[in-house]
């Protein structure tokens, strides 16, 4: 696969640097950074400069490697700055004051889809179906009375972290009680805002969107909760996302989804590009929905920059739709070269 080099500034979190090298399949290390250790040696493969900056609560690293190295484009990993999730998006704003290209998402978009509320806010007034939800603000007494009406079961999860983080079966809550005391573990856990979401029965659904202006849909993906119980909820919890041994004992797997009620077929590209472009979207994200026991479709969140290793969903689906990983990540890298003219 010919390419024009590319002088490639990788940004990484400090505690995610790949080491150089290959490593092996059962190396614990790689579990930690199977993401920056694909996407490093994808480029390299491509013949492109490649150099690793590590990224903590400082950006002299990197304004350094500009004047020094003059990058062609930053190929951005990083998920948080300064062990805040929320600031992500200063990075790539600091990127485009340098007018240095980047892969990913622009820094309205990180914005706007961080929050899982504001997000749901905005789709809800273009009419597109959001569960019903309820904030709870770090440091402020729950109220009681207001908790009571929500229609339970609730999911509780942090308002801006991402991964699953924190999320568990516990999370799933029947009552004001059960509510009350998980926000107040999660906000201790976080440090930050929580928000409880209504709990949608169904099939959940993960759908790839790449592109700045022209947008590509690949095939959707499906979890499939295998022998949780009749009864128990079906949610994607950290263990069921991170866990491949708890995924193998509980019958729980990632594949393409093989059937849709009539229609949804062609209704979900159309709906993931409206939901892209709703949210200011850009370089690629992948979208989460739940399709419900009644067939509606429900928008659980839109994930910017979603995971890129080469055992993540975005890699099956580009590689269901002809791409190669190799392929896949040069086409990230053009898209973010693009958009930076």
């Amino acid at each position: 696969m010919k390419t024009a080099q590319r002088r490639v500034m990788m940004l990484v979190h400090s505690d995610l640097v790949p080491p150089e090298g290959l490593l092996e399949g059962d190396d614990p290390l790689l579990d930690k950074v199977r993401t920056e250790y694909d996407v490093r040696n994808a480029l390299l493969q491509l013949g492109h400069k490649v150099r690793v900056v590590a990224v903590e609560d400082d950006l002299a690293p990197l304004r350094a490697t500009v004047e020094e190295w003059a990058p062609h484009v930053a190929f951005n990993l990083l998920e948080d700055f300064a062990g805040n999730a929320a600031f992500d998006y200063y990075v790539v704003s600091y990127l485009g004051m340098l007018k240095v290209p980047y892969t990913g998402c622009n820094p309205r978009g990180l914005l706007l889809a961080r929050d899982k509320a504001l997000s749901k806010k905005l789709l809800s007034y273009h009419r597109i179906k959001v569960p019903l939800f309820r904030v709870f603000n770090w440091g402020r007494t729950i109220p009681l009375r207001e908790v009571r009406k929500l229609p339970y079961p609730m999911v509780v999860k942090s308002l801006l972290e991402q991964g699953s983080l924190g999320i568990a079966q516990a999370s799933v809550v029947n009552g004001p009680d059960e509510l009350s005391q998980r926000v107040i573990q999660l906000q201790e856990m976080t440090g930050g805002d929580v928000i409880a979401e209504q709990y949608i029965d169904g099939r959940e659904l993960y759908v790839t969107v790449i592109g700045n202006q022209r947008l590509q849909v690949l095939p959707v993906r499906e979890l499939i909760f295998g022998d949780i119980e009749q009864g128990e909820p079906r949610i994607a919890t950290y263990k069921v996302k991170w866990d491949p041994k708890y995924r193998e004992r509980h019958g729980i797997d990632y594949q393409f989804v093989r059937t849709l009620p009539g229609g949804l077929a062609e209704a979900i590209p159309h709906l993931c590009r409206r939901i892209y472009r709703i949210l200011g979207l850009s370089g690629y994200a992948r979208i989460d929905l739940r399709l419900g026991r009644d067939a509606k479709l429900y928008v659980l969140e839109a994930n910017p920059n979603a995971a890129l290793s080469t055992i993540d969903d975005m890699a099956f689906s580009a590689l269901k739709a002809g791409m190669s990983y190799l392929q896949f990540i040069q086409h990230l890298l053009n898209l973010g070269l693009r958009a930076g003219k």
